[in-house]
C-alpha cells in the first residue's frame, strides 16, 4: 500500500498518466495542432490522485499553472486558447478535405470539430 491508503499500482497509474499528458501538454504549447489544456487538467487530475506535491507545483507554475487555475476556478478558457484550438481545428478540417479523406470522414470530423467548437465558444473567456 502507498502511504495515503491507495494501491501501489494505482498510485503509479495516476503519476504516470499524469506525467505522460503533461508531457503532451508542453508538446501541444510548441506543435500546432497538439491541444495544451486539455492535456494540463488531464495532469492535474491525475496528479491530485497520485502526488499532492507535484499538483501543487503544477497548479502554481508560472506557465502551466494558469489554464489549469482558470479552469478550476471558472470554468474560463482564455482567448487566446480558444482562437488556437479553433485555428488548430479549422487546419485540421482543411487538411482532411485537402487530402481527400473521403466525405464520410470530413463529415464525421466536421460535426465533432463542430461540438467542440461550441464548447469552447460558450465557455467564459479567461
Amino acid at each position: 500500500m502507498a502511504h495515503d491508503g491507495q494501491p501501489r499500482m494505482t498510485r503509479w497509474f495516476w503519476i504516470v498518466l499524469g506525467a505522460t499528458s503533461l508531457g503532451l501538454g508542453v508538446l501541444g504549447a510548441l506543435l500546432p495542432l497538439l491541444p495544451t489544456t486539455p492535456f494540463l487538467l488531464l495532469s492535474a487530475f491525475a496528479f491530485a490522485r497520485s502526488s499532492p506535491a507535484i499538483h501543487r507545483w503544477l497548479l502554481q507554475h508560472r506557465l502551466l499553472g494558469k489554464p489549469i487555475r482558470d479552469w478550476n476556478e471558472r470554468r474560463a478558457i482564455s482567448t487566446k486558447g480558444k482562437f488556437a484550438s479553433l485555428a488548430a481545428m479549422g487546419t485540421s478540417l482543411g487538411a482532411s478535405v485537402v487530402l481527400e479523406l473521403g466525405l464520410a470522414v470530413i463529415a464525421v470530423q466536421a460535426a465533432v470539430l463542430a461540438g467542440v467548437a461550441a464548447f469552447i465558444l460558450t465557455r467564459s473567456s479567461a
